[in-house]
């Protein structure tokens, strides 16, 4: 049986809620919070744990890439669903039919430097359709092609 070829992904981060510093010094987090049915079912499908992901902070005063992360765990129930006074409970979920699932994502390194969203948006061309740059997408959770994840890593050794 041929072995499945590594993923990549990027996955959002608001830096005053959890920040690729925040993830440094734990480790290892789980992705809570995701209510989104494409971003869900990206981590419940299609991840698999090595799998890369592009730590990106978003909603501050320079969003991009600022680190890198693996998937580290299978998928499994996000339990914030079932806390009555969290953020993210949802009254329609129960452990028997969970609706809301995660990945656990380790930490890798920080970039040496932020790769703007701005950078991003000017190697759009060479990046084929980055999903990060659809107009109007917002999920928190984006597949990421080979092509893409080498593209925008070799952006941290360039002055941009």
């Amino acid at each position: 049986m041929a072995e499945k070829k590594r993923q990549f992904w990027l996955m959002k981060s608001e830096p005053d809620e959890f920040s690729i510093t925040d993830l440094g010094r734990v480790g290892e987090e789980p992705w809570t919070g995701v209510r989104n049915y494409q971003a869900r079912n990206f981590m419940w499908k299609q991840m698999k744990v090595g799998d890369g992901v592009f730590f990106y902070h978003s909603n501050c005063a320079i969003p991009g890439v600022v680190g890198l992360a693996t998937v580290a765990s299978t998928p499994y129930p996000d339990p914030t669903q079932f806390v009555a006074d969290s953020d993210y409970f949802d009254p329609k979920s129960s452990p028997e039919e969970p609706r809301w699932w995660l990945v656990n994502i380790g930490f890798e390194r920080a970039l040496s430097r932020t790769i703007s969203l701005d950078e991003i948006r000017n190697h759009a061309e060479a990046l084929d359709d980055f999903a990060l740059l659809r107009r109007g997408n917002r999920l928190s959770v984006l597949p990421v092609t080979a092509a893409q994840w080498k593209h925008i890593l070799s952006l941290e050794k360039k002055t941009p």
